[in-house]
């Protein structure tokens, strides 16, 4: 089974425009069932509208939670109301969030609270720049060791991990990546999984892919590069695009 999960980010703007993209993203959802499991994070404001419109097999994560409990937590969202509202995953650990300011000690304590009300983490992991001498593989260790760290194999096993290589997105992106550095960096992730927890483990958590894919080279990185699925922005806020990118991988 491949997972396909859309962050919308910052959009859309209003409330029709929400209701109509959830309602094509579920016929996606139900066109590919079989093969793809189907994920949608919209902005906080608008997970009420998503769950009245929302239904099997769709499912709703959230883009972030707060990982200190305290109510004073000024514009950021507790775990208790994601649940209340009918999240069941939600991403952590982002390169955007990262950017902002979200340590690994922070992403850490985000899956905690995710635990703690039997939320599902996406944990995005990833590199800001792909050096010749491979010290980047350190900083996506470093990443994996402080999210791991504590967690009980049942709990590891209700992770999903999205690589993303932070050179290689956005409007900064030095270059795209390539399926085979996609591969090396599954191959280095797997590694650690199955040292840390063993084979039995490693081989049922998730590694999606979190770079920029679409319709057109989808099929390579599952093909070549070993993704189990993807973390799309933009392709999600597009039903047809989202469409296509489905029927290439399933």
């Amino acid at each position: 089974m491949l997972y396909l999960i859309g962050n919308w980010k910052m959009a859309p703007e209003k409330n029709t425009q929400v209701v109509d993209l959830v309602k094509k993203s579920r016929e996606i959802a139900k066109l590919y069932k079989k093969n793809i499991t189907t994920i949608i994070c919209p902005p906080t404001a608008f997970l009420s509208t998503v769950m009245k419109n929302a239904k099997v097999p769709l499912l709703v994560g959230s883009q972030g939670v707060a990982g200190n409990p305290a109510i004073a937590q000024t514009g950021l969202t507790s775990v208790h109301m994601l649940k209340e509202n009918g999240a069941a995953y939600c991403i952590v650990g982002h390169s955007e969030m990262r950017a902002r300011g979200d340590s690994n000690a922070d992403v850490k304590e985000q899956i905690t609270r995710l635990f703690e009300k039997k939320l599902v983490p996406i944990l995005c992991i990833g590199e800001k720049n792909h050096d010749a001498q491979g010290w980047y593989l350190s900083e996506v260790k470093d990443q994996l060791e402080t999210a791991f760290e504590g967690l009980t194999p049942a709990q590891a096993k209700k992770i999903i991990i999205a690589y993303e290589p932070v050179w290689a997105i956005g409007a900064q992106a030095v270059r795209a990546a390539t399926p085979v550095e996609c591969r090396e960096m599954i191959i280095f992730i797997c590694k650690f999984l199955t040292d840390k927890y063993g084979t039995a483990v490693a081989k049922v958590i998730p590694i999606l892919y979190g770079g920029s894919a679409d319709e057109h080279n989808a099929k390579s990185f599952v093909e070549e590069g070993g993704a189990q699925g993807f973390l799309v922005g933009r392709v999600s806020l597009d039903a047809k695009r989202l469409g296509l990118l489905a029927k290439s991988i399933s």
